[in-house]
């Protein structure tokens, strides 16, 4: 008897093990101030001056801090310090070098000049970096392979240091903007405002050449370039080149010099790029061993903010937790007038960040994200179209969580997102390019015929607002109502009051005086045009199908090219196409990031910018250059009113759309307001575990009956072996 137990009972409790508990953390972790999210994508990197994606920016923008920030809770977004003692103003200089007061023209500016004050006694994480001995010597700058051994990642080194922020980090980080190993993606740019960083580009380049030109020329026909800067990399320590434009004045302060009157230059200090980085780290991490083991700033960043990174498995978990050395930071004690009610003032002037610790798991697949987050597993979850009627219903009031949600204590939050997604004409094509009346008019009766509020309703669930321009909502200029539609596109419905779209009759109209009645032209051919996508796969395919039969609506026949991602772009740098789908999110709040998408010396193919539908129009070009030096105020809005309306009519771009998120957040899981400029949020955020915890165990009950029918099936089974065994023991003979 005694044997049979004792086969039988490990099967039981391994059988019911998984049908008590899914949950995916540990049991230790239960009751901790411990936040669970997710990622779908590996970040590529984590280089403050390298990344340009928002994916990424959710981790940089917890560990590293430019010098400003926005305001957490107040719409419109509203510029604050961050490290920075006050927002810098800007002092305009004219040719003589005499101070010009106020808001002077543009023209008569010759130099602005920026000074920036931090705050003292802000420090970085502990980090190996700053690591010293007894003796005060720097500790891991000149690493051997020896000193490695047991050292797979930075927490492994025993020594650990911290130092003070200072105005020279500032200036550090901008110099690395040209260096030419790090590529930044705004040098470009910021080239053409920042005095001198052309200038330091091509010594820092000219550097770099003569250094490999050296070893070389030392190692013979042999040498490989790529092997040896991999086992003796090349560190060129910036404090040894200067930047006429970018210099500190003491310890706790900097000058940044532009050769133009640049006002959103004060909003490109609250980006990653403007964060600091300090000589020490750019030298610990230029070191052969940690280059073979891919130990770099792209995946191990460091900075002052109040998290660092813990632990980086990009294809499968990456959690941050407090950072030590964090300074007293405060919850805001004002913001917009609903946030009180709305409970978002609870924790005004507590000091931050409230959460211990992130963990981030890799969720590709949006089912099993959309299971865990039921199951109170995630704290936070968007609304995948996959799900959709499980998260939401309609009723009078429009668009509602759905029962469940409610009942689960769910909460919902919108946010128009600062994008325009869009179908782009390549202004260069002998077809759909160019500025007569004819190629407007074509362009237009497109727009007309391809239904966004259809394709809204469809692939988004509703989820999207159709753009009338390029502005979206929340930017200077943007208008709302009759006096904001796209005229060309839309007539307004004095009825229903809102914006119609054009009849697709008059769409035809518009084609035939373009010269293609019923979408055939004077040689009685039918107008092909070729629409390149990167778009693949099954959930492609709808989408193209939709399309073409928008095109149909014209009689217009749409060609499909599609291709792989990177030769998708590669034919949009070289302007390879006719009509692609491209889309803008806002870098800062401000018209200028948007307009100049239009701008002409900002053209994909001519000058590398990013035109990206090369278009050229002298008009918008001039009155450009007049709004992107302008502050906001009747006499920039009128501008912008005038350089909308010229590209209306042009119609460089199929207007589409411009996102709406809908997030949706646990109860225990608090101060969640929607923040679609600036990523620095993780700091403001609050859980309250023993409520999750309890929520967990009331939607997660174990299971017991597959325990139990599983142990009746084995005793059912194990009788006649029980029986067999029993009369063995005794020689009780069979029959």
């Amino acid at each position: 008897m005694k044997s049979t137990a004792y086969l039988i009972w490990p099967l039981v409790l391994l059988l019911s093990s998984p049908s008590c508990t899914n949950n995916p953390y540990r049991r230790e972790e239960a009751d901790r101030n411990y936040l669970y999210s997710t990622f779908s994508e590996p970040p590529k990197h984590l280089d403050p001056a390298v990344s340009y994606s928002s994916g990424e920016y959710h981790f940089i923008q917890q560990i590293y801090e430019p010098p400003l920030q926005y305001h957490y809770l107040k719409r419109p977004y509203e510029l604050i310090p961050l490290t920075a003692a006050e927002i810098p103003r800007p002092t305009y200089y004219d040719k003589e070098g005499k101070t010009l007061p106020g808001d002077p023209l543009p023209e008569k500016v010759d130099r602005t000049v920026y000074t920036v004050r931090i705050r003292p006694s802000i420090f970085y994480q502990d980090h190996p970096c700053f690591a010293r001995t007894e003796d005060g010597q720097v500790a891991y700058h000149n690493l051997t392979e020896g000193e490695m051994l047991g050292i797979t990642d930075i927490g492994d080194f025993p020594l650990k240091g911290t130092q003070e922020l200072t105005a020279a980090d500032y200036v550090y980080q901008i110099k690395r903007l040209a260096h030419p190993r790090v590529q930044s993606p705004i040098f470009s740019t910021m080239a053409k405002y920042i005095l001198g960083l052309d200038e330091l580009a091509q010594e820092l380049g000219g550097e770099l050449s003569r250094i490999r030109s050296e070893r070389k020329k030392a190692r013979g026909a042999l040498y490989n370039q790529e092997n040896d800067e991999r086992e003796n990399p090349i560190w060129l320590d910036l404090d040894r080149f200067d930047l006429k434009g970018v210099r500190t004045i003491d310890r706790y302060a900097y000058q940044v010099t532009l050769k133009r009157k640049y006002p959103q230059f004060i909003l490109w200090m609250a980006m990653p790029f403007f964060s600091p980085l300090p000589r020490e780290a750019d030298r610990f991490f230029t070191q052969a061993p940690l280059v073979k083991r891919n130990l770099s700033l792209d995946n191990r960043p460091l900075g002052t903010g109040p998290y660092r990174m813990d632990r980086f498995l990009p294809n499968k978990e990456i959690v941050m937790v407090k950072n030590a050395n964090f300074r007293r930071e405060y919850y805001p004690d004002d913001g917009a007038p609903e946030d009180r009610e709305l409970g978002l003032l609870s924790d005004a002037g507590q000091p931050l960040p409230f959460i211990e610790k992130a963990i981030y798991k890799l969720e590709k697949e949006a089912i099993p994200r959309w299971s865990k987050f039921l199951q109170g597993y995630y704290e936070s979850s968007g609304i995948m179209t996959e799900v959709f009627d499980q998260a939401v219903q309609m009723d009078e009031a429009g668009l509602e969580l759905s029962d469940r949600l409610q009942a689960q204590g769910v909460r919902l939050a919108r946010a128009v997102y600062p994008t325009t997604l869009y179908f782009a004409f390549n202004m260069l094509d002998d077809v759909v390019g160019g500025y007569t009346e004819d190629r407007q008019k074509l362009r237009q009766a497109l727009s007309i015929a391809v239904d966004i509020e259809e394709w809204i309703q469809i692939f988004l669930n509703g989820r999207g607002l159709p753009a009338q321009d390029l502005l979206p909502p929340g930017i200077f200029g943007y208008r709302t109502g009759k006096d904001g539609i796209n005229r060309f596109v839309y007539e307004w419905d004095e009825i229903k009051n809102r914006p119609s779209r054009k009849s697709i009759e008059f769409a035809r109209k518009l084609l035939a005086e373009a010269g293609y009645p019923d979408g055939k032209d004077r040689n009685a051919n039918a107008l092909v045009l070729y629409f390149d996508t990167a778009w693949t796969g099954a959930a492609a395919k709808p989408r193209l199908d939709w399309l073409r039969k928008q095109f149909n609506k014209l009689n217009v026949d749409l060609q499909i090219r599609q291709t792989d991602y990177n030769r998708f772009r590669d034919k949009v740098k070289k302007g390879n196409f006719q009509i692609i789908f491209w889309g803008w999110h806002a870098d800062y709040p401000d018209p200028e990031n948007f307009l100049f998408l239009l701008y002409g010396p900002n053209g994909q193919v001519k000058h590398g910018g990013a035109n990206h539908n090369n278009y050229d129009n002298p008009e918008f070009n001039r009155l450009f250059e007049q709004v992107e030096s302008m502050q906001n105020g009747p006499e920039r809005m009128a501008l912008i009113d005038r350089m909308l309306e010229i590209a209306r009519q042009d119609a460089p771009w199929l207007w589409g759309y411009h996102p709406v998120s809908f997030g949706l957040y646990h109860e225990w899981y608090t101060n969640t307001k929607p923040m679609t400029i600036g990523m620095n949020t993780l700091k403001y955020k609050k859980l309250h575990p023993e409520l999750r915890e309890k929520r967990r165990r009331e939607w997660n009950k174990p299971i017991w009956w597959p325990v139990v029918l599983v142990f009746a099936l084995l005793t059912v089974g194990a009788v006649p072996a029980v029986v067999a065994v029993w009369k063995r023991e005794r020689g009780v003979e069979g029959p």
